[in-house]
C-alpha cells in the first residue's frame, strides 16, 4: 500500500508556472507507475499526464504536451509535474495517483490509489 500528499498547488497568473509534487510513503516507489489527472468544477477527472516505474517512458495529455513536464525522483519517492506557460483552463484540483500494475497510466479507473489533490487556479 502507498499513501499519496501532493502539494505545491496555488494560485498564478496565465502564463505562470507552478510546480506540483507527489510524495510518496512506502519503500518501493519505484515497483508504481504514476500519474497525474485533474478535475475542474463540473467536470469529469481527467488524464494529464503519467511516468513508467523506471521514469523512461512518459505520456501526456494533448492539452498539457509541451507546456507541462512530468518527472520522477526514485531516492525521493516523489514525483513532479512542472507546468508552464498555465492558461484559465488549467484550474482544477490536481490529483497524484499510483499503481503498481498497469502499463495503461492514462487511465484513471487503472489506479489503486489516489492522493486528496491540491488545487491550482490561473487566473486570466
Amino acid at each position: 500500500q502507498v499513501q499519496l500528499v501532493e502539494s505545491g498547488g496555488g494560485l498564478v497568473q496565465a502564463g505562470g508556472s507552478l510546480r506540483l509534487s507527489c510524495a510518496a510513503s512506502g519503500r518501493t516507489f519505484s515497483s508504481y507507475g504514476m500519474g497525474w489527472f485533474r478535475q475542474a468544477p463540473g467536470k469529469e477527472r481527467e488524464f494529464v499526464a503519467a511516468i513508467s516505474r523506471s521514469g523512461g517512458t512518459t505520456y501526456y495529455a494533448d492539452s498539457v504536451k509541451g507546456r507541462f513536464t512530468i518527472s520522477r525522483d526514485n531516492a525521493k519517492n516523489t514525483v513532479y509535474l512542472q507546468m508552464n506557460s498555465l492558461k484559465p483552463e488549467d484550474t482544477a484540483v490536481y490529483y497524484c495517483a499510483a499503481d503498481l500494475k498497469t502499463t495503461r497510466l492514462w487511465v484513471a479507473t487503472e489506479y489503486d490509489y489516489w492522493g486528496q489533490g491540491t488545487q491550482v487556479t490561473v487566473s486570466s
